[in-house]
């Protein structure tokens, strides 16, 4: 065994009931080294890391940490044996400090009382000797994302992690808080962390990662680095097929406006400081606008604005020309708005129905799916065949739960629906988030097919590489207001990622 292999997995298997999660999973990661993990939704990769942070036991194969092997039955086992894992979905207390979230759980005392001052220098030393600089006293719901992310990761090494998983750590981040995990991330390396970087986002892979594995149904595909590989090949590992990276679109042809946003103000979800505030701006027929912005400067309650979701306080909303009904979302899809929500579970699905009821849950009362107060299940099902058919859902039948099928079937079900009925607009809001790349790739395509058949389309994504390119015109939201709008083939990942964090205005 190697003296500089960290971690190591040797066929590794996990079964659930239907589903040969991973199949023989080998894996090394190197003292020191950034190893990223790709694949698509449902590849096996969180499976593999949940097993190796405790929270699943394998059914067959072996952990070996330092070329021992080792039982990982619980986190606390993964934390113990310096194993530190950073999710997607930050696990801290928004009202507590800094120190508070990062000792908590393993607090330092003083006899039985709790000891903030040593606690506060610990943290001070720990974020200044690995270079990410924190203020130990700010409240977390305070701060910044990107700085957030740093209270995490600082909350493993805390906990003498030598080995980090990172779940999809970018997600939320502006290009230039990107650029500082990546500065940290390589800190961490030289001073022998080693990291495990879980992502979709290639260009990222090439840009930081000395190694990358590749995860397809289950099973270890490849592993390359970046010297060797580009986007082109890895999105072929990951999908098993040549992939369209890039948005095939010709210039936009913008008619008549379609909707038309005047003087729109909104609370804010949380009650804080970020509503909507005094908002403005139009949408032609046949152009795509974006709105790119950090999530939480108000694009969530723009959008359920804007789709009878939630009330306003003062402004309106026209839609071809008439102004619509607050709060009423029927209304506004027979008025022809189509909604591709933010939460697919919360807003776009019933989970425990079937695919073919999912299909018509915006028109299950008109015909042909409907007779008065009887449902036509002959039409539904036709007309679920038919969608499954051309938005490719992959599914046993129409009549499997829709919580059954992976994030990107679920996604293109709610995409089918909206997308397969005559529309005026469509509010797309985080349409691929979460998404491996064939499926970024059809949903992108479905999009600019209505924007070319002159149906106005909003995006609203935190991914700027998919604003850029899907959008005719770029709109950024910064603490709840538009602080500019830009054409898109002029705009620059740089200039909008100052805009994004407020240290620019047009």
């Amino acid at each position: 065994m190697s003296e500089d292999i960290a971690l190591q997995t040797r066929n590794i298997t996990k079964r659930f009931p239907g589903v040969l999660a991973n199949n023989k999973v080998n894996f090394t990661l190197k003292k020191g080294e950034i190893h990223a993990l790709l694949g698509e939704n449902g590849a096996g990769k969180s499976t593999l890391m949940n097993i190796i942070y405790g929270l699943y036991s394998q059914d067959e194969g072996e952990i070996l940490l330092d070329g021992k092997p080792v039982a990982i039955r619980s986190p606390h086992d993964a934390i113990r044996m310096g194993i530190g894992m950073v999710h997607q979905h930050f696990m801290l207390v928004p009202v507590f400090t800094v120190v508070e979230n990062i000792i908590l759980g393993d607090e330092v005392t003083r006899g039985t009382s709790l000891d903030l001052s040593l606690a506060r220098q610990q943290v001070s030393k720990l974020s200044s000797d690995y270079g990410m600089e924190v203020d130990p006293d700010s409240v977390i719901e305070q701060i910044p994302v990107g700085v957030q992310q740093r209270v995490e990761i600082l909350k493993a090494l805390y906990r003498q992690a030598r080995i980090l998983v990172l779940d999809e750590p970018t997600a939320v981040l502006t290009p230039q808080e990107v650029e500082d995990l990546f500065r940290v991330m390589r800190q961490l390396t030289e001073r022998g962390v080693s990291i495990i970087f879980i992502t979709h986002k290639l260009k990222e892979v090439l840009a930081i990662a000395d190694s990358i594995t590749v995860m397809r149904r289950g099973e270890v595909v490849g592993s390359t680095t970046p010297a060797e590989s580009d986007e082109h090949k890895l999105a072929a590992m990951m999908v098993g097929r040549e992939v369209i990276l890039s948005v095939e679109k010709g210039p936009a042809k913008p008619a008549e406006v379609v909707l038309d946003v005047r003087g729109l103000t909104l609370a804010s979800e949380t009650g804080g400081a970020h509503g909507v505030k005094d908002i403005s701006f139009q949408i032609r027929a046949g152009e795509v606008l974006g709105i790119a912005g950090v999530q939480g400067n108000g694009q969530t309650e723009l959008v359920e604005a804007i789709t009878g979701l939630r009330g306003i306080q003062s402004g309106s909303i026209w839609l071809a020309g008439k102004e619509l009904p607050a709060q009423n979302p029927r209304k506004l899809v027979e008025a022809g708005m189509a909604h591709i929500p933010e939460d697919r579970h919360k807003h776009g699905l019933v989970l425990a129905y079937s695919v073919a009821d999912n299909t018509v849950l915006n028109m299950y009362y008109q015909a042909p799916f409907a007779r008065g107060v009887q449902r036509n299940f002959k039409a539904i099902d036709q007309h679920a065949e038919k969608l499954i058919g051309d938005f490719d859902v992959r599914t046993p039948s129409a009549y499997v739960g829709a919580g059954t099928l992976s994030g990107g079937n679920q996604q293109k079900v709610i995409v089918g629906r909206e997308l397969s009925r005559p529309v005026k607009l469509v509010v797309a809001n985080q349409p691929t988030r979460g998404l491996d790349v064939g499926s970024i790739e059809y949903i992108h395509r479905q999009i600019i097919e209505m924007r070319d058949r002159g149906v106005a389309v909003l995006v609203v994504s935190a991914e700027l590489d998919e604003i850029l390119s899907l959008a005719d015109r770029i709109a950024v939201m910064y603490q709840g207001q538009i602080v500019a709008t830009l054409e898109a083939k002029t705009a620059t990942r740089e200039e909008l990622g100052l805009l994004m964090a407020g240290a620019a205005q047009r």
